[in-house]
């Protein structure tokens, strides 16, 4: 004889009721949406093409200053390419002072054809290439007469943990009077330091290891 099945039937099931929306769904309107929150790649980005920060737009002029190309490659702390990295890149214009509500020299110039932040992907062999604006050095603390050196950050997301760092450019005689650049030790801070070549500067980038890019801040 086969025995009998009973269902059980939950008429009463508060807990699905607040699980489920009061309301239908809707989705959310481009404009709305966090334009920093974590996403996939997007396909608009250069990845490993040029990224040209030294106009806002295709066919609007080109921003005030010197044109520079910085290229590289980045790797692991086993020298493999690190491919597919997010590299985001920014700098402050020739006149030494950022786009930024808080950038500490509100009373140099803005360029208003230079935004000075990009973003952009390695290839496959971990290599970058960038043009952008030569940065100023600008006076970052007047009671201490603290002038920053020309650089450029960079924060880069692959390959290990992010990695936040800035690039410095070679033969620069505020360099060794900087205190961000001088906390690195002796022995790494040729590593923070662009190669110069004829076809523009080189700057590679270890993302981990001993011999680690040096971290900003280190």
């Amino acid at each position: 004889m086969t025995p009998t099945r009973t269902l059980d039937v939950v008429t009463q099931d508060r807990e699905s009721e607040a699980r489920t929306p009061a309301k239908p769904l809707r989705a959310i309107p481009p404009a709305a949406r966090d334009g920093y929150a974590a996403q996939p790649p997007r396909p608009e980005w250069p990845g490993p093409a040029l990224l040209d920060l030294s106009r806002i737009a295709p066919g609007r002029p080109t921003a005030q200053g010197e044109v520079i190309e910085v290229s590289g490659r980045i790797v692991d702390g086993d020298g493999r390419p690190v491919g597919g990295a997010v590299v985001e890149i920014w700098n402050c214009n020739a006149a030494g002072r950022y786009a930024h509500v808080d950038d500490a020299n509100p009373d140099a110039p803005l360029d208003p054809d230079f935004h000075g932040f990009g973003r952009l992907m390695t290839d496959a062999d971990g290599r970058y290439r960038l043009r952008t604006i030569r940065p100023a050095a600008y006076l970052a603390r007047a009671d201490i007469g603290w002038w920053r050196p020309p650089h450029i950050h960079f924060s880069i997301l692959g390959g290990g943990p992010r990695l936040v760092t800035q690039m410095y450019f070679p033969g620069d005689p505020l360099n060794a009077q900087d205190p961000i650049h001088m906390v690195i030790p002796p022995d790494q801070r040729p590593a923070a330091i662009a190669e110069a070549t004829a076809d523009g500067l080189v700057w590679d980038i270890v993302m981990r290891g001993r011999h680690r890019t040096p971290f900003e801040g280190d």
